[in-house]
């Protein structure tokens, strides 16, 4: 087949969406099929930045998530223009990976099947972007409802958001889980002097890795408010933050205010080729996901790039977290937001080495067996080839 993975939003970029685009390319690559990928970033930048983006700022002035619901849409509109320049190319199928994607998609004539990777109108609420019950919050999720029918198949990447997709719609989606790439994030501890001398980290201290995107249904700022009971007892333990996003200040502000800002590194934007190094140096991973208005973290790719990478992870019991980690056989899983239980989780694994390793072990073993890229992408093809049927 010849296939097109759209999106919206841009590619690549820092994040889960981006990872998985990627990782699901290289999947089917492999299983034979010519796989393009087409993004927002594909538009010239003067419009992504003068019409797409330049409005936004002053229509949020006027009405909250105007400018935001505004950008969307442009998003849309010009996803829509560089899809139908490549009708010529005769893909067999478009493979959208959010709701705006799929909008622009349809219009193509082009069969078309939907990967959702979260609840659009909940996060933007989430996060700040739109108010709840507002006109705009409405307008996203009737953007929701109504590409969600309109497409040939659904595709969920966990059992929540497939549950949430036949209460909204009605619609009964395939769920295929998120995955990674086993070849790529593999364990690598034993280079951990290595790439600590090649990132400046200092050979002597406990690492904490949080590899989130620093927004607040990611749970951030809980490693910070969890760390002065670890710091006690091992006061050359360091978090180490790999992400950006608008808790980026209030994760430092907080820092300061506990008197741990001398122990809490801020890398901002990483590379995602290099995570595969960060994993390994670390000691510990955190992913400390909360559940916040609505949304629940899916099934995190993060988590599953520690987990393959072969190093001890500690998580919040939400989510798709719960179906990845099976607590104290293959990690550690803490309830969401408590403080407590996370600095306790921190510090049991530095003070038991030998815990951890069985943890990650088995881990390890647990990604090889069921969230391989090579699996993911032959249940893909499958999804593909009922849709060309119907």
């Amino acid at each position: 087949m010849k296939i097109l993975l759209a999106t919206s939003y841009d590619y690549p970029h820092l994040g889960g969406l981006s990872t998985h685009m990627a990782t699901l390319q290289k999947g089917l690559e492999e299983r034979g099929h010519t796989v393009d990928i087409i993004s927002f970033s594909d538009t010239p930048k003067w419009k992504r930045d003068f019409i797409a983006r330049g409005p936004s700022f002053l229509l949020n002035k006027v009405k909250k998530g105007s400018g935001y619901v505004w950008t969307l849409k442009r998003r849309k509109d010009f996803l829509e223009q560089l899809v139908k320049e490549r009708i010529s190319k005769n893909y067999d199928i478009i493979n959208a990976q959010d709701v705006f994607a799929t909008e622009a998609a349809l219009t193509s004539n082009i069969p078309t099947v939907s990967t959702v990777h979260g609840y659009l109108t909940f996060e933007s609420i989430s996060k700040g972007s739109v108010d709840k019950d507002s006109t705009q919050a409405e307008a996203l999720m009737t953007a929701e409802r109504e590409m969600y029918k309109a497409t040939r198949a659904i595709i969920t990447v966990d059992t929540r958001i497939k549950d949430y997709v036949k209460k909204e719609t009605g619609v009964e989606g395939t769920m295929i889980k998120n995955f990674i790439d086993v070849e790529s994030f593999k364990p690598e501890v034993e280079r951990r002097a290595e790439f600590r001398t090649k990132h400046n980290l200092s050979q002597d201290e406990l690492l904490f890795f949080v590899p989130r995107r620093l927004t607040k249904k990611n749970g951030v700022i809980y490693p910070v408010l969890s760390f002065p009971p670890v710091l006690e007892k091992f006061p050359n333990a360091r978090i180490v933050f790999a992400g950006t996003g608008e808790m980026f200040e209030e994760i430092k502000s907080k820092a300061k205010e506990l008197g741990v800002e001398n122990n809490i590194t801020m890398l901002g934007a990483i590379d995602h080729k290099e995570m595969i190094e960060y994993y390994a140096l670390s000691d510990v991973v955190l992913v400390p996901s909360i559940y916040s208005a609505g949304v629940e973290e899916a099934t995190s790719i993060s988590a599953l790039e520690a987990m393959g990478s072969g190093v001890p992870l500690i998580a919040c019991a939400v989510g798709g977290l719960k179906e990845i980690v099976d607590h104290e056989k293959d990690g550690l899983l803490v309830a969401e937001r408590n403080v407590e239980e996370l600095s306790d989780a921190m510090i049991y694994l530095l003070e038991n080495k030998e815990v951890g390793q069985k943890l990650a072990d088995a881990a390890r073993n647990k990604i090889i067996g069921e969230y391989s890229h090579y699996a993911a992408a032959e249940k893909y093809e499958a999804v593909y080839k009922q849709a060309l049927n119907k």
